[in-house]
């Protein structure tokens, strides 16, 4: 029987949405950029993307420990 936890739902689902976004730009839109310009255009699309990636991890990672700290406090 399912759960009705609609907030564990939400998170699941927004993972997937992510997940599947990361997917769709890592094979799809590097894919076309190999195919068109050549595997030293792909890597340099990997690199950029990794690039930008990494403030957006901090940033994540920031808001995460925030949130836990603050729950710790509400115990």
């Amino acid at each position: 029987m399912m759960s009705r936890d609609l907030r564990k739902y939400a998170k699941q689902t927004n993972l997937h949405l992510l997940l599947g976004f990361f997917g769709l730009l890592l094979f799809v839109g590097i894919g076309l950029i190999y195919l068109f310009y050549g595997r030293n255009a792909a890597l340099m699309g990997l690199f950029c993307t990794g690039t930008v990636l990494i403030p957006a991890i901090l940033v994540w990672l920031v808001l995460w420990v925030m949130g836990y700290i603050v729950n710790k406090a509400n115990e």
